[in-house]
């Protein structure tokens, strides 16, 4: 089986001013492996954090708010879907673009696919 990664561009959403270079999107990796965990994928945020989740939890998320305790995941409108992180030092929330992420899921579903027959 083979690795998914993709690349995405996501909103970090916060209260503070920010300057307008701050409010762009941030580059994001997506990642699936299912010789690691064929449940879970990761999310890389820009610096050294990245985040590991259920991936039906991402899929269910993407419908209808989901979650709870470190990761919680929800539809924002029609064509958003927010990640929200909780950890020691803080909560991140990151919006992603609904699309995005059911491409990156519909993929890894794809590499996990067993032939049929042998």
């Amino acid at each position: 089986m083979s690795v998914v990664e993709q690349y995405a561009r996501a909103h970090i959403v916060t209260d503070a001013d920010l300057v307008e270079e701050e409010q762009t999107a941030v580059p994001v990796v997506l990642r699936y492996d299912p010789d690691d965990d064929p449940r879970a994928v990761r999310v890389g945020l820009p610096g050294t954090h990245e985040w590991t989740i259920a991936r039906a939890l991402l899929e269910q998320g993407l419908r209808a708010p989901a979650g709870s305790g470190e990761v919680r995941v929800w539809p924002c409108g029609r064509v958003q879907a927010i990640v929200e992180f909780h950890s020691a030092q803080g909560v991140s929330v990151v919006q992603f673009e609904s699309k995005t992420l059911m491409r990156f899921l519909r993929r890894t579903y794809t590499a996990t696919a067993q032939p049929v027959g042998n």
